[in-house]
C-alpha cells in the first residue's frame, strides 16, 4: 500500500497526526508539518486535510496538552480525601501541574509559549477549562476568599515552579524533592494569603 493509500484509509487521521506531533515534539527532533506526516506514516499534504499550517497544528497540540493536564488535575483530585486540608489538596494540584510539565516539556512550552490568541476559541475554552477547574476547588474551599486573585496566585506559584525547573533555573532533583518544593511554596502562599479555613 502506498504511503498516500495509507492516508487515505487512515481511520482517525487527525488523532494520528497530534499524537506524532506530541512524540516528535518530546523526542527533540525537528519539528515540521513534514516531520509530523513521517511520523504517522501518511502523505507530506495529509497534515493539510486538518491543520491549515503549523500554527494550527501548534493550537491543536496546545488544546490536547490542556485536556490532558486538566485530566491530571481533576485525577489528583479524586485521590484527595474529603477530609484533606486545604494545602494538601491544593499541594496535590501543584504536584500535579509542575510533574505534567516535566514530563511533556515541549508541549508544554506550545501551551503557554503564546501570547493568548482569542481568534483560536478551542484553544481559549481549554485554558479557562483549568481555571475553572482550580477556582471551582478554591471556592468550595474558601467560600469567603477573593477566589480570582487567590486562583493567580496558586496558578503563578506552580506555573512559575515549573518552567523554573524546565529552565534549569532550579536543580535537577529527585521527583520527591519536587514533589516537596511544589507543596510547600502552595502552602506558604495559602499562609500568607490569609484564606479562611473551610
Amino acid at each position: 500500500m502506498s504511503t498516500s493509500e495509507k492516508s487515505y484509509h487512515h481511520g482517525d487521521l487527525r488523532a494520528a497526526l497530534l499524537a506524532a506531533a506530541i512524540e516528535l515534539l518530546e523526542s527533540g527532533e525537528p519539528f515540521s508539518m513534514r516531520a509530523v506526516a513521517r511520523r504517522a506514516g501518511v502523505s507530506q499534504t495529509a497534515p493539510y486535510r486538518h491543520f491549515a499550517d503549523r500554527s494550527a497544528l501548534d493550537g491543536a497540540v496546545a488544546v490536547a496538552g490542556f485536556h490532558d493536564l486538566a485530566a491530571d488535575l481533576s485525577a489528583a483530585l479524586e485521590v484527595a480525601s474529603e477530609e484533606a486540608a486545604p494545602e494538601e489538596v491544593l499541594g496535590a494540584l501543584g504536584v500535579a501541574y509542575v510533574l505534567f510539565a516535566l514530563r511533556r516539556p515541549a508541549e508544554f512550552r506550545i501551551m503557554f509559549g503564546n501570547e493568548c490568541d482569542d481568534a483560536d476559541a478551542e484553544r481559549v475554552r481549554a485554558a479557562q477549562g483549568l481555571h475553572a477547574l482550580l477556582e471551582g476547588v478554591l471556592a468550595e474551599m474558601f467560600p469567603e476568599a477573593d477566589v480570582p486573585n487567590l486562583s493567580t496566585a496558586l496558578w503563578g506559584t506552580a506555573h512559575g515552579l515549573a518552567f523554573l525547573h524546565l529552565d534549569g533555573k532550579l536543580r535537577p532533583e529527585r521527583l520527591d524533592e519536587v514533589e516537596g518544593r511544589v507543596r510547600a511554596a502552595v502552602a506558604a502562599v495559602l499562609a500568607v494569603s490569609g484564606a479562611p479555613a473551610r
